[in-house]
């Protein structure tokens, strides 16, 4: 059924199991890797969270966004159930929109050591204002250093055309 081995699934804990606990907090500690089978390929793995929520840390308000998170992987992965339990984890978190999008950033470099990731977040306006921070990193002293900076540097060229989202 399965082209992994039991060693290769060790402490994917969530996928597949039916007493899922949602944590309403902020927490890093749900997230969980695979290997890689494929670290000799570049190549990108794209998730599209269009129901993020957190909130703002002055009004309490709640806060809605799409994330986008691109990576290329190293020898790690993330599971994917662990990474929406994770972004869930900010339902309750308190903190302006570019922290969010940078700790999101951050915690995936730590558990994961990608070659390169990019986070981007498209939150709805409020007050008549939308804000869309973006953050990437590449792996230093690789091709891939280069890249996070030529990203950065043309990332919004052709801005999107808003119309309330």
């Amino acid at each position: 059924m399965t082209n992994r081995s039991t060693e290769e699934l060790n402490g994917i804990t969530h996928l597949g199991s039916q007493g899922t606990k949602y944590d309403m907090d902020y927490n890093p500690s749900v997230l969980e890797t695979f290997i890689n089978k494929h670290p000799e390929n570049d190549y990108f793995v794209k998730f599209n969270c269009p129901e993020f929520t957190s909130l703002c840390p002055i009004t309490g308000q709640p806060d809605f966004a799409t994330i986008t998170i691109s990576y290329v992987p190293d020898l790690n992965m993330v599971e994917s159930k662990s990474l929406k339990l994770y972004l869930f984890s900010f339902r309750n978190h308190g903190d302006f929109h570019e922290d969010c999008i940078n700790k999101i950033m951050k915690d995936l470099i730590a558990l994961m050591d990608p070659k390169y990731i990019e986070v981007w977040g498209k939150f709805t306006p409020r007050g008549g204002i939308s804000i869309d921070p973006y953050c990437n990193y590449g792996k230093p002293n690789t091709k891939w250093q280069d890249v996070a900076f030529n990203r950065m540097a043309n990332h919004d060229l052709y801005p999107e055309k808003v119309d309330n989202r």
